[in-house]
């Protein structure tokens, strides 16, 4: 399993609207894996490669191809600058959904026009030394949170602006049979998308559909990038990657799990932005069942994923979404089991040179 590109995708920030630096690890990771790769108006990567026969060759036939389309979003979860006080420190607003009870005391990256700069992120308040039980009780809000450079105000003028974005600072970890990081949310479909071609290919498979993996932009605040991307496309089969929620930890119902870790991918039936067309879930199931992946049924209560985006496109598409059951989504500490990575990653690449 290529868990140093995981890392590589994971540690590379990228915020909604600024996934610029994900996209170009992307291009780099995956050239020769497709016939050919573009970058759309609003910064979507959008990679082709055509059906392929016996030993991977081309084929030559007149009738056309289907077209399977994976979307896989490269952003995620951040701040934006959006002041700067008279002492230095960084006022932000959110790109994307936090509880804030996950935001104290954390190590940040402000990246801005000279480089990355390591920071800290704290709400304003006293501290607990001098706090009051009523104040120590309190959560805040984002618009409570501040970023300290370190940096005089003077250093802080000359370095950022309005406008420059921020995210966690975190290592990718690995620790037992999972991986932690921040941003697995969703560079685990990227990881996907990369890793489930590149398994068709080295196995030099047949697979009698086009194949379109899009690595999507501003998933994170409405699936924007995956709606132009899957309107341009127009596919006739649409697989949202993402992670879903594995809530099989403490203090949790079992029936409110979504997922367990260790038991496969997800088959995603249902959330808050669509319901997977049931006759291409049972296809995947049997494909999984045939192959003797691992994987559970899910349906999230709410929430969204890009495969609604391709199910809605122009005239509208089958879709079902793969998941891969993460613990603590939307935080530093999102965890994934090697297993179900794996199992996604087998099912994909099976379903694909199975799709007629």
């Amino acid at each position: 399993m290529n868990i140093d590109l995981l890392k590589r995708l994971c540690e590379t920030p990228g915020v909604p609207g600024r996934e610029e630096r994900v996209r170009v690890l992307i291009e780099k990771e995956v050239k020769g894996l497709f016939d050919s790769v573009e970058t759309d108006a609003m910064g979507n990567l959008i990679c082709r490669r055509s059906a392929r026969g016996a030993k991977g060759k081309k084929t030559t036939s007149k009738s056309k191809a289907r077209t399977v389309m994976l979307l896989c979003h490269m952003d995620e979860i951040g701040f934006y600058v959006s002041s700067i006080d008279e002492k230095g420190f960084l006022w932000v607003n959110p790109a994307g959904g936090f509880d804030t009870r996950n935001l104290f005391s954390r190590r940040v990256l402000v990246c801005a026009q000279d480089g990355d700069h390591k920071a800290v992120m704290n709400p304003g308040g006293r501290p607990v030394h001098i706090s009051s039980a009523e104040d120590r009780k309190k959560v805040p809000e984002v618009k409570e949170f501040f970023v300290d450079t370190g940096m005089t105000i003077q250093q802080v003028n000359k370095k950022f602006r309005i406008g420059d974005y921020v995210v966690m600072d975190e290592p990718l970890i690995e620790i037992g049979t999972k991986v932690v990081s921040k941003a697995l949310d969703n560079r685990v479909a990227c990881w996907l998308g990369i890793e489930s071609v590149r398994a068709l290919d080295k196995a030099g498979s047949a697979h009698a559909c086009d194949i379109v993996v899009a690595f999507t932009v501003q998933e994170e605040v409405g699936l924007r990038g995956a709606k132009t991307a899957s309107y341009a496309v127009r596919p006739d089969i649409g697989f949202g990657i993402d992670v879903t929620l594995a809530c099989d930890t403490p203090g949790v119902p079992a029936a409110e799990s979504v997922t367990t870790q260790g038991k496969g991918f997800g088959l995603h039936i249902k959330d808050g932005s669509f319901i997977s067309d049931h006759e291409l879930t049972d296809a995947v199931e049997a494909v999984a069942k045939k192959k003797r992946i691992p994987y559970q049924r899910t349906i999230l209560a709410a929430g969204g994923q890009d495969g609604a985006a391709a199910q809605q496109a122009a005239a509208g598409a089958k879709a079902v979404g793969i998941t891969v059951g993460t613990r603590y989504i939307h935080t530093v500490t999102e965890m994934v089991d090697k297993k179900d990575l794996q199992a996604a990653c087998d099912v994909l690449a099976a379903a694909m040179g199975e799709m007629k």
